[in-house]
């Protein structure tokens, strides 16, 4: 194994590679530096003649970092980034040599083609132009890989008439609409001094690493994410013992190139652990602003998988990447902090005297229940399907959880209109001299609620490990804008503020406690009692997408200015037209795969045994009974196989054949993924009595335990 020889300090790389503040205020004249701040502080337009002196020294620093091309880097609803690379030079002169020049115009915009993105029929393919929007709120960076040097510009994307297609540009609108909303908020509370509220967000990234070898020997890897067949090693998780288990030095040395390339693009990657399945890992950042958190995160997935090949190792973003192993998510830490450092979910000491805190977190409780389809739905993707629900990740239901602390202070709202005390923690002692005794939080942490309060955040637990973070924060954003705009449209008209503000926080916590739970939220009785409540179960994408243009989403959206129906209307389309695509791309390589890779090795199998048999009988008339009967199942799940294989085939043609929408989208989730479940049982059975050295892949074993 190569030995670490490489030293660095952190301090000095990190954000090396980005054109931040510190380097602007170097580079750029204070006239145009105190111009860019101003532009963002109050969220203008900028000027042509100011971006064309921010291009100039952008290009420079890039060149200096080696830098001979540029790119404006967008992100599509495709769930990826995209990007078209321009280099800075212009047209030869008659010297032979060139310049190189990247003006402001250049920085501000980009034309990149719309129509090959998924737009849901906002666009055509002949209307193809589309326009890419410099994000000044978000700092470009230099991406150093095998391609050499790039100049990134993190920008928005639309259409030629205007329509969002990306994830930036909504989320951008909903952090504008939450601001606008809270600023109302903390004002009626006396807050003279803060000016901006912006969301902060922490996403805790999972992940699977295996050996890139046996990842090129497994097609339904390389085409869908995620392993089609396979069985049950003798061994999986069942002792807890990788969780927080000492990480492979062959693991540590990736992990640590993946910090160092973080690091140099301002990614504050601070926490790794290996997950509770075996080859799972995890990588957690320091908050950033939301706009920030996720251009972040997306650099994360494509550092982590690019990385990976450079160690002859695969990282696998698939939500279950291996069925009978826990899936991997990503939780969402939300919180709302004005520019002077005030935690709006901070609770204090003493919770029940802050009513400030209480009237916030009250109003989220309200958005969250009024609003749990959309919450749900942001958080629906296909690979997602497999893990919600299935006690290894929250359950489809949302829910809240508040611990002991608040869920008393609350009951004592409901309960008298008044709270008077709350919990406090207690001192833990450990019972060994030489050891420090703890403080007890007055709180317990709940890992089975979607959406749990934290100590001064909320974690929404429900996203995929494979997703943008943008569209449940746009999400949360906007539900939480709209429940403060309606709580401040009370206060700001009532005669008398203490009464208004009492009777608001009673209202909103008795009206909205049916979302609050505590408890397991894995147990039978949970999924019984969220039913007697009127809380939603929603447990598929298919019946999650619906929730984006309800009446009552089109008019939070719109009211907001965050999604235009017409938007809305194109991500349903998007979502239903994904979902069948991704099925169908697996149903496809399980076809290939079982008639191309396993019923031929196990043919060949069963002629060997057969074989065996009819020398053995030849040689000695022996009794051969065991092996004639092993034979028997062989050729009975073989025949099993076939049959499912066939049925596959035909159900996958049917659904090719219906027209893209709901009704596609539901085929494939009821009868194909159905006939998917048929063929893959044999299989399995198969795998567990074929010769090793004849099945034509790599097992569970040899992916998750030989890294």
């Amino acid at each position: 194994m190569e030995k670490c020889t490489e030293y660095y300090n952190v301090a000095d790389i990190f954000g090396e590679n980005v054109f931040n503040d510190t380097v602007m205020q170097e580079r750029l004249p204070k006239k145009v530096y105190q111009k860019l701040k101003n532009t963002l502080r109050e969220g203008r337009e900028l000027d042509l003649e100011t971006a064309d002196v921010i291009a100039h020294e952008m290009k420079e620093w890039a060149i200096e970092k080696g830098a001979t091309h540029y790119t404006h880097w967008f992100q599509p609803l495709t769930g990826v980034t995209a990007e078209k690379h321009d280099s800075f030079i212009t047209a030869p002169k008659e010297s032979g040599k060139v310049l190189m020049s990247f003006s402001g115009k250049e920085l501000i915009k980009g034309e990149p083609d719309a129509s090959s993105f998924p737009s849901g029929g906002l666009r055509a393919t002949f209307e193809a132009r589309g326009y890419t929007a410099w994000d000044c709120t978000s700092p470009a960076f230099v991406r150093q890989d095998a391609a050499g040097a790039t100049l990134c510009i993190p920008t928005a994307f639309c259409s030629y008439t205007g329509e969002a297609l990306d994830q930036k540009t909504p989320l951008l609108r909903s952090m504008e609409a939450v601001n606008d909303q809270a600023l109302r908020l903390i004002r009626a509370f006396g807050n003279r001094t803060s000016k901006k509220v912006t969301t902060s967000v922490g996403p805790e990234q999972e992940y699977f690493i295996v050996d890139r070898e046996k990842y090129l020997k497994r097609k339904d890897l390389i085409f869908t994410g995620r392993t089609l067949f396979g069985a049950m090693p003798p061994k999986g998780q069942e002792m807890d013992d990788h969780y927080f288990g000492s990480i492979r030095e062959r693991i540590a040395s990736y992990m640590r190139d993946v910090n160092k390339e973080l690091w140099k693009l301002g990614v504050s990657a601070k926490t790794q652990h290996n997950e509770v399945a075996p080859a799972q890992h995890e990588l957690a950042p320091i908050y950033a602003s939301a706009n920030i958190a996720v251009d972040h995160n997306q650099l994360v997935m494509e550092t982590l998988k690019k990385v990976a090949g450079r160690h002859g190792l695969q990282c696998l973003l698939h939500e279950k990447p291996f069925a009978g192993v826990n899936g991997s998510g990503k939780h969402n830490n939300w919180s709302l902090i004005t520019d002077d450092g005030i935690n709006l979910l901070e609770p204090g000491v003493t919770p029940h005297e802050n009513f400030q805190f209480l009237l916030v977190l009250t109003c989220i409780l309200k958005a969250v229940d009024i609003h749990a389809d959309l919450l749900r739905e942001s958080a629906a993707d296909v690979g997602n399907d497999h893990r919600l629900g299935a006690n290894e990740a929250p359950p489809a239901i949302i829910s809240v959880f508040l611990g002991e602390q608040l869920q008393d202070v609350l009951s004592q709202l409901i309960s008298t209109g008044e709270a008077t005390h709350s919990i406090k923690g207690s001192m833990l002692e450990t019972g060994v001299k030489t050891l420090p005794d703890f403080m007890k939080d007055a709180t317990d942490r709940n890992r089975t609620s979607p959406f749990a309060f934290t100590g001064n955040k909320f974690e929404f637990r429900m996203l995929g490990s494979q997703d943008s973070i943008a569209q449940p924060n746009v999400v949360l954003n906007t539900i939480v804008a709209e429940a403060f705009a309606e709580a401040c449209d009370v206060l700001e008209n009532a005669n008398d503020f203490e009464t208004a503000l009492h009777d608001l926080i009673k209202k909103n916590a008795t009206d909205h406690q049916r979302i609050v739970f505590n408890g397991n939220g894995y147990s039978e009785d949970w999924v019984r009692e969220a039913e007697k409540r009127g809380l939603p179960n929603i447990n598929s994408m298919v019946d999650a997408i619906p929730a984006l243009n309800t009446e009552k989403a089109v008019k939070l959206f719109e009211k907001f200015g965050v999604f235009t129906k017409a938007e809305l209307d194109s991500r349903v389309e998007i979502e239903y037209e994904t979902y069948a695509k991704e099925i169908n791309i697996e149903a496809r390589a399980m076809i290939d795969i079982a008639g191309k890779q396993i019923v031929p090795a196990v043919i060949k199998y069963a002629t060997a045994l057969a074989n065996s048999i009819n020398a053995v009988k030849a040689a000695c008339d022996a009794d051969v009974s065991v092996q004639i009967g092993l034979l028997k199942e062989v050729s009975d799940l073989l025949s099993q196989t076939k049959t499912a294989l066939s049925k596959l085939e035909e159900v996958t043609e049917q659904g090719i054949g219906i027209k893209e929408g709901r009704k596609q989208a539901v085929f494939y989730r009821d009868i194909v993924m159905s006939v998917m479940t048929e063929l893959r049982a044999p299989v399995d059975k198969l795998e567990m009595i074929v010769d090793k050295e004849m099945w034509p892949m790599p097992s569970y074993g040899d992916l998750i335990f030989e890294v």
